[in-house]
């Protein structure tokens, strides 16, 4: 979300961002916007300050007993009410058009990041650690999974449709291993600059005011899982000026309501893409204190993607799923401090990989593959040898004060006067999902067992190896 002044200083710089990343300049567009709001609000004063001169010459009309004049002066105070009305209702309108406009732009890129219009603009920043060298020719992780008998995609299609998975037994434990293994990582004490994250666990379920704050709405609602709480079958009986087809069903006296496709919802709800929107959500319209920040917060929780734009894509094994676990990593800072913060979180990112001991690169994302509120973003791609290539398993993005415009979280000064949006800051720490596939590709043997990393071990029970039974 961007500061209208600042667009209105600094026009040409905006345009050169938005031109970066593929988009159209917009200064024009959105100066004329708050051109027609501030006409509106110019006009609205004007009308408020006649009708508070008449309303105030009203008694001194009466004081002077020249009722006539009074009673004029009653007339415009009356009549300018109407005007005001109408011209707030034209403010308001004027404030919506403009709102709405900033909140469809992406963020500005920072200076340094790589112009490019796709992945293939992306810079290759560090590599770590080696290709695992194999003497068989390594299968895909989905491969790999069925042949133990512990990773089920056509049960999860029966149950949920496609880009579900059930994993069984020792794949079931080893996704529950990654997961408290990384979550214990980033909750031990900050030593050597790394780690020190607060947990939380927070809803899973958020509002639309949370999901504005981070940028998922209103631009990527294509992409999110809505749960919507349907009214009582009483409610929605009265509701129905129609014969409602009732079937009961035999033995547990519950009800199926069937053609009620017109009932009214409530309570309706977003489930989470990823745990940034309720941990960053936290500092949601508050004003911290300096000696607060920074704030760093992580949480290992399920996430919900459409993944609307992704048809075709990754369709094999559980790369792309609608419902996965990831550990996210949220920092609020001081704007000055957001950019050291983003390098922290980005090791602490890679200090769990290198522990799992799994061959990785870092790449800075040019302007064009840049998530819609980051303004810089390092990508980890973990090596996967079943396909060959690298594929992403973290994404550390700075959201400079983006975001905190959104949620209007600000930090007050040292000097407690001054007031400046804090920035914010999210990473994955690690996708649990994918951190699975490259233990299970990196780490396979010939004979399709998995050998677990040594990290892991002691959440497994001392288990070093899964394999059929």
């Amino acid at each position: 979300m961007y500061d209208i002044k600042w667009i209105r200083e600094n026009a040409e710089a905006f345009n050169r961002g938005l031109t970066s990343r593929g988009a159209q300049p917009l200064s024009d567009f959105l100066l004329q916007l708050d051109g027609v709001r501030r006409e509106a609000v110019a006009i609205l004063q004007d009308a408020q300050e006649q009708r508070n001169t008449a309303a105030s010459e009203i008694g001194q009309f009466i004081a002077k007993k020249d009722f006539l004049a009074a009673d004029a002066r009653k007339i415009k105070a009356s009549h300018l009410k109407d005007v005001i009305n109408n011209l707030e209702v034209a403010r308001v309108q004027a404030d919506g058009a403009l709102e709405a406009a900033l909140a469809a732009i992406p963020n500005m890129p920072q200076a340094d990041v790589p112009v490019g219009s796709d992945e293939h603009g992306n810079v290759i920043r560090s590599v770590q650690g080696n290709r695992p060298e194999m003497a068989f020719a390594p299968k895909e992780h989905w491969e790999l999974g069925e042949a133990l008998g512990m990773m089920d995609f056509e049960t999860a299609a029966k149950l949920s449709g496609s880009r579900f998975v059930v994993l069984k037994g020792g794949l079931a434990r080893l996704e529950r291993a990654l997961g408290q293994f990384f979550l214990d990582t980033h909750t031990q004490p900050e030593k050597d600059g790394l780690h020190g994250y607060a947990e939380v666990t927070p809803p899973l379920l958020v509002r639309d005011a949370a999901m504005f704050g981070t940028a998922q709405l209103p631009k990527f609602a294509d992409d999110q899982f809505r749960a919507l709480k349907t009214s009582t079958i009483e409610e929605r009986l009265k509701w129905h000026d129609k014969k409602v087809e009732l079937e009961r069903l035999k033995g547990d006296g519950r009800t199926i309501v069937r053609d009620f496709d017109e009932a009214p919802r409530f309570d309706e709800h977003w489930l989470i893409p990823t745990a940034e929107v309720p941990l960053t959500n936290l500092v949601s319209g508050k004003i911290l204190a300096e000696a607060e920040l920074p704030i760093r917060v992580t949480a290992l929780t399920p996430c919900f993607r459409a993944e609307a734009g992704s048809a075709g894509r990754d369709t094999k094994g559980m790369l792309r799923q609608h419902q996965f676990n990831k550990v996210e990593l949220v920092s609020i800072t001081k704007p000055e401090d957001s950019n050291a913060e983003h390098e922290r979180m980005l090791a602490c990112a890679e200090a769990v990989l290198r522990a799992l001991g799994l061959h990785y690169r870092v790449m800075t994302l040019c302007t064009g593959d840049m998530g819609f509120a980051s303004t810089k973003t390092f990508d980890i791609e973990v090596w996967l040898p079943g396909q060959n290539t690298y594929r992403e398993i973290s994404s550390c993005s700075n959201c400079g004060d983006f975001q905190a415009r959104r949620m209007n979280a600000r930090v007050r000064g040292a000097d407690g006067k001054s007031l400046a949006h804090v920035h914010t800051l999210n990473g994955s720490g690690v996708a649990v999902g994918r951190a699975l596939i490259a233990v299970m590709e990196n780490y396979q043997n010939a004979d399709g067992s998995i050998t677990v990393p040594e990290a892991l071990r002691p959440y497994m029970g001392g288990v070093t190896r899964i394999a059929r039974a």
